[in-house]
């Protein structure tokens, strides 16, 4: 092993050593640094979202955080090449944000449960049955859902992006459990219509939000009983939600944000106990940055699109310029105009 690979490898024993197996953190860090070289032969930057693997999150990545940090950073970024350890609607978002740059997803089919529960036929046909009402949608989506939004969120700003349209009524697209937490937080009446069906008896003025029934595969499967079952075990356990969970699992839980706001959270706070319920890796990323801390296990929910992007892939990726990412124009000058209005709000 080489100076380099070496000393990648004790750093991320010290963090993950706990966690991951001696001889994965010892072969991982071999890759590791065979993908900075090609990184700086590429002029490349590479972007790390929270739920990667441990090894991989802990190693490679310029820059990690949610996906509001991750659009911020591909809009500005001065590199020639964008890898992004994430799913294929931000390796999008990054594209719509930085036309110019060679935008990578290392892997072949990296979907999105969300986002493949709805199309832009499907918000075109929501704004005929709604005319006027605005539409926001959640950033897990693909560019052409986002070409047909007003704006986008994400969960860290979906209540100030709501707030923001100053709006009687909006659309807020796709995610079910999200919308149903946004719209009990600001007191807000929802609906699910079905497009061929019927106008619902509710009336506009009886109805703020109206919602769509996408769902998270992986925020969907924990329940109050999981909780429950933790609580009798442990009853000064902290319980940490995505609101991507169902609005019975977050009134359930003591805390619930974005996978920033959870992380900050748990390294910012005391509790003999914690339980955070969502994206598995995330949890052990927590864990490896708060060795102090006690972190629960629940269950090991892996989300299977986040799970096809590995070391592997990304050095393959930077080395043979594969899965390019590219958006046709007319849907991305569309599409950016919500990306923009999104971060503008923070």
């Amino acid at each position: 092993m080489n100076p380099e690979a070496q000393a990648l490898y004790e750093e991320m024993k010290a963090s993950l050593g706990k966690l991951v197996p001696d001889v994965e953190l010892y072969y991982k860090s071999e890759i590791a640094v065979e993908i900075n070289q090609l990184k700086k032969e590429r002029n490349a930057v590479i972007l790390g979202h929270n739920y990667m693997e441990p090894v991989l999150f802990h190693s490679i990545p310029d820059f990690k955080g949610d996906s509001l940090d991750l659009s911020r950073k591909a809009a500005t970024t001065d590199k020639d090449v964008i890898v992004f350890c994430g799913v294929k609607f931000m390796a999008e978002t990054a594209k719509i944000l930085n036309p110019s740059k060679t935008v990578l997803l290392p892997a072949e089919k990296a979907g999105c449960s969300l986002a493949e529960s709805i199309t832009a036929e499907d918000v075109r046909a929501l704004r005929r049955k709604y005319p006027g009402v605005p539409v926001v949608t959640y950033v897990n989506t693909y560019a052409d859902v986002k070409a047909e939004s007003d704006i986008c969120c994400t969960s860290g700003n979906a209540i100030a992006v709501a707030e923001s349209l100053k709006s009687d009524t909006i659309i807020f697209l796709p995610d079910q459990y999200l919308a149903s937490n946004v719209a009990k937080e600001t007191g807000k009446h929802i609906i699910f219509p079905s497009i061929g069906g019927a106008v619902p008896t509710d009336t506009l003025l009886d109805v703020q939000m109206i919602g769509w029934h996408g769902k998270c595969e992986v925020h969907e499967k924990f329940t109050v009983e999981d909780i429950r079952a933790v609580r009798q075990q442990f009853p000064e356990v902290v319980v940490v939600t995505h609101p991507e969970c169902s609005p019975e699992v977050v009134a359930e839980s003591d805390f619930s944000g974005s996978t920033n706001a959870m992380i900050n959270y748990v390294r910012d706070s005391k509790a003999p106990h914690y339980l955070v319920l969502t994206e598995c890796s995330m949890g052990d990323n927590i864990a490896a940055a708060n060795p102090e801390k006690d972190l629960l296990r629940l269950c090991m929910v892996r989300c299977p699109h986040m799970n096809m992007i590995t070391m592997e892939n990304v050095r393959d990726s930077l080395r043979n310029n594969w899965q390019v990412i590219e958006v046709p124009e007319e849907i991305r000058v569309r599409a950016f105009q919500a990306v923009d209005r999104m971060i503008k709000i923070g």
